[in-house]
């Protein structure tokens, strides 16, 4: 199989962490593209929404800081800029 995208890379890794209930990836690179720091690779900057029992009893930002944990990897490398909602499902309900 050939390389996965770097959309796919971060939907597979927010998947195996959480178990997600609801989980949107979008890729939004080319509201970006020609800006003087984009790579212009066209999977630079991407906003995911998480909802997932893992973020029950923690803070917006601790929130964050697991799902940023999660994708490490590609925020030291090919990813420029992360957008990230996470919820519980009873966030996600209301």
């Amino acid at each position: 199989m050939g390389r996965m995208s770097v959309e796919e890379t971060i939907r597979e890794k927010l998947t195996a962490a959480f178990s997600p209930e609801a989980l949107q990836v979008v890729n939004e690179s080319h509201h970006h593209a020609g800006h003087a720091s984009s790579p212009g690779t066209g999977e630079s900057h991407f906003a995911v929404r998480v909802v997932s029992l893992a973020f029950e009893g923690k803070s917006r930002l601790e929130r964050h800081r697991m799902v940023n944990a999660v994708l490490a990897d590609e925020l030291a490398g090919k990813v420029h800029a992360l957008a990230v909602t996470a919820m519980t499902p009873e966030d996600a309900a209301q």
